[in-house]
């Protein structure tokens, strides 16, 4: 009774660990996100999957889930293989694994390639901290508003994109968040045409204008520390006081936020308490 996630290759079918290729084999059924690449897949890693093959993308992820958990519930093993990269992470997956937590399946994983950490790794920008955002919204509207959010983001962030709307996004980008702000923009990674392109938004966004193929995934610097006043990091500590904050949370949350000292925020609430 186990549910595998077993993280698949971005591009390069030599990057599979052996694992893989054992858990693939041997699973009683193997839920794939496209079928007939996975069969592809199975080919290249000399793989005959003795259990059955069943699709499982987007779509069909509801109607799937109860088969897939009677299936678990009879002490057999399923394991869950997207296109490339891990499942679940802006892939199918999350629901089955929710309700596998739910009822106590045991869940575990094959860990392998992700682009998220791939093309963070090849990036050039600082790696200590850093959030991934999935796919950069389609509609101008939650874009914008999308874009409004990471104008103070001090992580590294790291998102999808289609390459059919990849020019927009990053003049919109460049637009609110600054043409100078860096960025790099990894396309087909670890495939024959991988392409890894450096600069800031408004040069990217240049670029993509002629047209972009491939699986796109960009890296985009965080925003430089802004200088805080202290005045309105205590007014902002005590606004969350009233509002039924502790004040030693409140002040080191908003410190934090602010690169300041915590020490020196709480005092300075603490004296205009009087």
């Amino acid at each position: 009774m186990t549910l595998v996630l077993a993280a698949t290759p971005l591009g390069d079918s030599r990057d599979a660990s052996p694992r893989l290729a054992e858990v693939l084999a041997d699973a009683d059924v193997v839920a794939a996100e496209d079928t007939r690449r996975f069969r592809a897949l199975a080919t290249a890693l000399g793989v005959t999957p003795r259990g059955r093959v069943v699709s499982f993308y987007e779509d069909v992820e509801s109607a799937r889930l109860p088969k897939l958990m009677e299936t678990l519930r009879d002490g057999r093993t399923v394991v869950l293989v997207t296109d490339a990269g891990m499942p679940s992470v802006s892939d199918p997956g999350y629901r089955l694994v929710a309700a596998c937590v739910e009822e106590g399946v045991r869940v575990t994983c094959v860990p392998g390639p992700s682009a998220v950490t791939t093309a963070l790794a090849v990036s050039g920008l600082p790696t200590e901290r850093f959030c991934f955002e999935g796919f950069a919204p389609r509609k101008p509207g939650e874009r914008a508003r999308w874009l409004a959010e990471l104008v103070n983001q001090p992580r590294t962030a790291v998102f999808f994109d289609s390459p059919h709307r990849l020019a927009t996004t990053l003049a919109e980008a460049a637009d609110v968040l600054g043409a100078d702000r860096r960025a790099a923009v990894c396309r087909e990674l670890t495939k024959t045409y991988e392409e890894v392109r450096r600069g800031g938004l408004g040069e990217l966004a240049a670029w993509a204008a002629d047209g972009v193929r491939g699986e796109i995934t960009v890296v985009l610097q965080g925003a430089a520390p802004r200088k805080a006043d202290l005045a309105d990091l205590v007014a902002e500590v005590r606004s969350r006081v009233e509002a039924g904050e502790r004040l030693k949370s409140a002040a080191g949350e908003v410190a934090e936020a602010a690169g300041v000292s915590k020490k020196e925020l709480y005092d300075a609430v603490l004296k205009d308490r009087g």
